[in-house]
């Protein structure tokens, strides 16, 4: 009778430790943002590259057609900056080409903070 307790438990365990798990930065980054982003320039891409954005001035890579809205906004983008941005972009740059967003706040958490930790 103790057997099936305690595999009830164990496993009980187990699964609140996978729940628990945080995302990957870089998991998120590849499922999220790989389509329109890359981390260095990459022909394609419609996005800037995403190495090296932590600190960087809002519309500045060359070669992007950024909206107008972004490229007079007059960010720069810190961690709470990029942490608006991705969960709204149209709310905190209205105008920009930036559409989806990422509800998740502990994903852009973990994106933010891989993002945050990649040099250009």
């Amino acid at each position: 009778m103790k057997f099936p307790l305690m595999l009830a438990a164990g496993l009980s365990a187990l699964a609140t430790s996978a729940v628990a798990a945080p995302p990957s930065g870089q998991a998120v980054f590849e499922q999220r943002c790989s389509v329109c982003h890359s981390l260095q320039p990459a022909p394609g891409k419609m996005g800037p590259p995403l190495a090296g954005v932590a600190g960087r001035k809002a519309g500045s890579v060359a070669g992007y057609a950024y909206s107008n809205a972004l490229k007079t906004s007059n960010i720069t983008w810190t961690p709470d900056k990029l942490d608006a941005f991705v969960k709204a972009p149209g709310k905190t740059v209205p105008g920009t080409k930036m559409l989806l967003g990422a509800p998740d706040a502990e994903q852009r958490a973990a994106v933010i903070q891989y993002l945050s930790s990649l040099k250009k």
